[in-house]
Formats: C-alpha cells, structure tokens, sequence
C-alpha cells in the first residue's frame, strides 16, 4: 500500500482546495491511500516558544503523518501571487530541528485550486524553492492547476465537476506510480 501525505493550504470550511484534497482522497486508485492531514491549530512560529515548550502537538502529528508516508501531496491556495502564510508556517514547523530529516529524499507533488482563471500557477512555482531547500523529490510528470474552481465545486467545497475530477483522478494516479 502506498501511503501519501495529503495537505490543504486553506483553513477556510469550505475551502475549494481541502475539497480537492478530499476528492483527492476519494479517487485514489487501488493500493494508494491518502492520509489527510491538517494545519489547523498549527501556531505560529517563534524560537523562543519552540525553546520553552517543544513542538506543538498539532507539529508533532503532522511529523508522525509525514514520517509513516511514501509521499507528500500539497494542496495550495494562491495568495497575493504565492503560498499562504498558514501553510508555509506549518512546513517550517515541521522542517524544524530532526523534523527536516522526513522530508529529504520524499516524493512530492503540488496541486491547487483557485476562483482565478490561472489555476495556482504562480503558489505551484514558488514552492519549488521551498520543496528545493528542503531536499525533497518534486515529480515534474504532471501538473495540475484547478481555475475558475467557483464553478466545479458546490457551497460546501466539494469537487462537482466530472472533468476536473478525471484529471485529478489521473493527476494522483500518476504521482502514485512514481512513488511506487
């Protein structure tokens, strides 16, 4: 069984992108399991807590998950033209101290959704420093960008949308292979 990190950007309800990662889940082929993790109730970093107290709890799993995981899938918003404050906090968290040891060598990929009609081209790109800092191993097969996502995904933030859920199908499928 292939085991896959999954991880949202968004904290929001309804998020289109926690809706991808959950649809994500859902359309996994045979033998993949994505583990949806969260970074709610990650706090914000500072050295000087991290010094007096330790990990946070909500650090500490998402290691645990990242840790049991073959791969890692991000799910990112776009936020003024790059990664969301809330999702590159929690992954500098877990980056922390023997926590950068989990992600040398992982095979990871980046997805997003987004209202705009450009996917989360430029979030997808500025990862790639991050993923690169962080020694991971991208795959560069597949790519995919959900725009205009206000039309494929119901009020509650679920994928709707048959086409896009083919593509995501084949997007995860792809990535697992790689894995494999």
């Amino acid at each position: 069984m292939t085991k896959i990190l999954g991880l949202s950007g968004s904290l929001r309800r309804a998020s289109f992108n926690s809706g991808l990662l959950r649809a994500a889940a859902e359309l996994a082929p045979d033998g993949v399991e994505i583990i949806i993790g969260s970074i709610a109730g990650v706090p914000l970093y500072d050295g000087d807590d991290e010094a007096a107290n330790g990990t946070p709890t909500a650090v500490a799993t998402l290691n645990a998950q990242l840790a049991g995981a073959d791969g890692l899938l991000l799910v990112t918003p776009e936020y003024n033209n790059g990664i969301p404050g809330t999702f590159k906090n929690a992954i500098d968290w877990m980056s922390r101290g023997d926590g950068l040891r989990l992600f040398k060598g992982k095979p990871v990929a980046v997805t997003g959704a987004s209202p705009g009609n450009f996917g989360t081209t430029l979030a997808q790109t500025h990862w790639l420093q991050v993923l690169r800092t962080l020694n991971m191993r991208p795959w560069w097969d597949g790519r995919l960008m959900v725009s205009r996502a206000g039309d494929l995904f119901d009020a509650d933030g679920n994928l709707t949308d048959q086409a896009t859920r083919k593509r995501l199908a084949e997007f995860v499928a792809g990535f697992a292979a790689s894995i494999g």
